[in-house]
C-alpha cells in the first residue's frame, strides 16, 4: 500500500540581495533540507503526518514525550555531517533509526506497533525517497533478517549483510528520487527496511527506518493493518509551541530556511515537499582560487536557468537548454577575494536557492 505526504508546510523566506558578496539572496520558491523515505515512509514521516503537535498512533505519541515536536518538524534531517560511509562504526546499535543522534531517540522505540506499510514478499515495488534538497549519491536499502523482535533495540546484526537493492545516482522526478527494486523474498509479518543515503559530493549520509508487515508470496492477510491517511481533523493549532532549537546541530556545506513549525492537511501530492522549488550544493566547500568545484543545480518545479557566484570566473553561467538536474564545473576566480561567497541557483519557475563557498588564498 502506498502511503503519500498529506501535510504542508509554508515557508517562504524572503531576504534582501544587497551586493554579490553577502550571503542574503532572496527566495521566491521553498527550500528544504534534505529527505527521508517516503514510500514506504520512514517513521519520521509518518510521525509529521500523523500532526507533531497531535499524533494519532502511540508510537508517536511516545516520540514526542520522549524528544519533543521538532524532530518530526526536521524529518528529513536525520543525518551525519561526516559519516563518509561509515555507518557501522559511528552509529551504535539500538541508534539505528535516530543515526545516533539524541535529538531523534524516540525514533529508536523498539514496539510492535508503529505504524506499517504492508508489502508483497518478492513482488516489484517502487521506492520513493523525497529529496527536499537533492544531491549526487548512493542508496542502500536493507531489510531485518528472519526472526527479527520489533520489540527489542534495533542492531547492525538484525539486518540482512548486504542490501536487497543498491542503486547511485537513481532519477528524480517531482522532488524525489525513484528506486525500482524486487522486494526480498522469503519475509512474512513485521520486518523493517533501514535506508542510507550517502551523498558522493560530500562526506554527509542520511538515515530512516520504514516499518512493513511482508504478506507471502500467495498473498494473504498481514497481520498489521498499513497507516490510512490522517483524516482532515483536528486541525493543527494556529499557533504551535515554540520548541528550542537543537543544542548540537549538524553541519552542512550548504544552507536552508527553517521550515514553518505549522502543518496543514492536503490531498495526495499535496504535501510540503511538492513545493519544494530549488536547491544547490557545492562540492568541495572550501576552494583555493583557480581550482574547480563541483554544483549540484536542481529545480524540481521547472528548468535550471543559471548559477551564479562573485567567487567563479564567469560570475553567471547559463544553464541552456536543461533539465531539473545540472552539475556544472566551474573555476575559482583568480582575483576571488579570501573568504565566504554566495553560490545560488535560478530556475525557470522562479525557484532560487543558495549555499556557502568558501575561498581559501
Amino acid at each position: 500500500m502506498e502511503i503519500t505526504s498529506t501535510a504542508r508546510r509554508k515557508a517562504l523566506v524572503i531576504a534582501a540581495l544587497a551586493a554579490p558578496s553577502l550571503l542574503l539572496p532572496a527566495f521566491s520558491g521553498q527550500a528544504y533540507a534534505h529527505g527521508t523515505m517516503n514510500n514506504p515512509p520512514s517513521r519520521a514521516l509518518v510521525c509529521y503526518n500523523e500532526n507533531p503537535e497531535s499524533p494519532d498512533s502511540a508510537a508517536c505519541k511516545q516520540a514526542v514525550a520522549l524528544g519533543g515536536t521538532q524532530p518530526l518538524y526536521d524529518w528529513n534531517e536525520v543525518n551525519i555531517a561526516d559519516a563518509a560511509g561509515r555507518h557501522r562504526q559511528i552509529i551504535p546499535d539500538g541508534e539505528l533509526c535516530s543515526a545516533g543522534r539524541d535529538k531523534y531517540r524516540g525514533l529508536d522505540q523498539a514496539r510492535a506497533d508503529w505504524p506499517a506499510t504492508t508489502l508483497r514478499s518478492g513482488a516489484s515495488f517502487t521506492f520513493t525517497y523525497r529529496a527536499t534538497a537533492p544531491h549526487r549519491g548512493s542508496f542502500e536499502l536493507y531489510v531485518t533478517k528472519n526472526g527479527y523482535d520489533p520489540t527489542a533495540p534495533l542492531k547492525w546484526s538484525d539486518l540482512e549483510s548486504t542490501p536487497f537493492a543498491k542503486v547511485t545516482d537513481p532519477a528524480l522526478s517531482g522532488g524525489a528520487y525513484t528506486i525500482d527494486a524486487r522486494l526480498p523474498s522469503g519475509k512474512q509479518g513485521r520486518h523493517l527496511i533501514y535506508a542510507i543515503w550517502q551523498r558522493s559530493d560530500s562526506p554527509e549520509a542520511f538515515y530512516s527506518c520504514s516499518d512493513v508487515v511482508f504478506t507471502g508470496s500467495s498473498g494473504g492477510t498481514a497481520p498489521t493493518q498499513a497507516p490510512t491517511r490522517p483524516a482532515a481533523t483536528p486541525t493543527p493549532p494556529v499557533t504551535p509551541p515554540v520548541t528550542a532549537p537543537p543544542t548540537t546541530a549538524p553541519t552542512h556545506d550548504h544552507e536552508h530556511p527553517l521550515p514553518s513549525p505549522t502543518p496543514t492537511r492536503g490531498g495526495d501530492g499535496d504535501g510540503p515537499l511538492a513545493q519544494v522549488a530549488a536547491g544547490v550544493g557545492v562540492h568541495p566547500a572550501k576552494a583555493a582560487r583557480g581550482q574547480s568545484v563541483t554544483v549540484t543545480a536542481v529545480c524540481s518545479s521547472g528548468r535550471v536557468v543559471s548559477v551564479a557566484s562573485g567567487a567563479f570566473t564567469r560570475r553567471t553561467t547559463a544553464a541552456g537548454a536543461r533539465a531539473e538536474t545540472w552539475y556544472p564545473t566551474l573555476t575559482v576566480s583568480a582575483s576571488a577575494r579570501p573568504g565566504t561567497h554566495a553560490v545560488y541557483v535560478r530556475c525557470a519557475g522562479g525557484g532560487l536557492a543558495r549555499t556557502a563557498l568558501t575561498v581559501t588564498g
